[in-house]
């Protein structure tokens, strides 16, 4: 049975180290903070200024002025700090925040992303994904493993937009887990109930597969 997004959200967050500095894009990576494997402190960061963001409020309890980049109400963590965004993107282009999880419309096999822009629909902005893919040590990206018509979004070259090149470390879908290597896509692990055939079917690039893929584990 394939993930929803709670699932990858909660997959993605057993990458999570103790004390690790982590920026989580719009979409599906904000549920990662919702995750935190227990006895693991994270310091979440937003680009619009906030550092020691926490998991998203109960309904009632929002305060509307404490947003994240995508303009979502959030909580904070003990400790938390708010900045101007310059201060912010100083963090990202200095190289300060070890792990990004991003959501992708495509990926390609060595690793390009594209999420910013659809030829001929409006896009406000690109937001902090460019700076994010030049700048963070380790970049996973959150997304379906195909389009609403079926389509693959894990391929062997990318059709939209470029952000980023040779950027991304793994990829997290509602049908596998992929690690990009220099030979390409290796699947590494499977939603529960999802065949590898069935991954093999709704992917575009090659896949490297080797000895027995387990499903996740939750």
């Amino acid at each position: 049975m394939a993930l929803d997004k709670n699932q990858i959200a909660q997959r993605i967050a057993q990458e999570l180290e103790h004390n690790m500095y982590v920026n989580l894009g719009i979409g599906i990576p904000t549920l990662v903070a919702n995750y935190i494997p227990k006895g693991i402190d994270i310091e979440f960061q937003s680009e619009n200024g906030l550092l020691g963001m926490g998991p998203f409020p109960f309904e009632g309890e929002e305060d509307p002025d404490m947003i994240n980049a995508g303009k979502q109400t959030i909580t904070t963590m003990p400790g938390a700090a708010l900045f101007d965004s310059a201060t912010s993107f100083a963090m990202i282009r200095g190289r300060h925040v070890q792990l990004t999880v991003l959501g992708a419309m495509e990926v390609s096999e060595n690793g390009d992303i594209a999420n910013w822009k659809i030829p001929g629909k409006m896009v406000k902005g690109m937001g902090g994904a460019m700076d994010l893919v030049a700048s963070a040590d380790n970049i996973i990206v959150a997304m379906m493993h195909t389009n609403r018509q079926g389509e693959s979004k894990i391929l062997k070259k990318c059709t939209l937009p470029i952000t980023g090149v040779n950027c991304i470390k793994k990829v997290v879908t509602n049908l596998a887990v992929l690690e990009v290597t220099k030979d390409g896509f290796k699947l590494l692990e499977r939603a529960p109930g999802v065949s590898v055939e069935e991954v093999i079917a709704a992917t575009q690039a090659e896949l490297i597969i080797e000895g027995n893929i387990l499903e996740m584990q939750f």
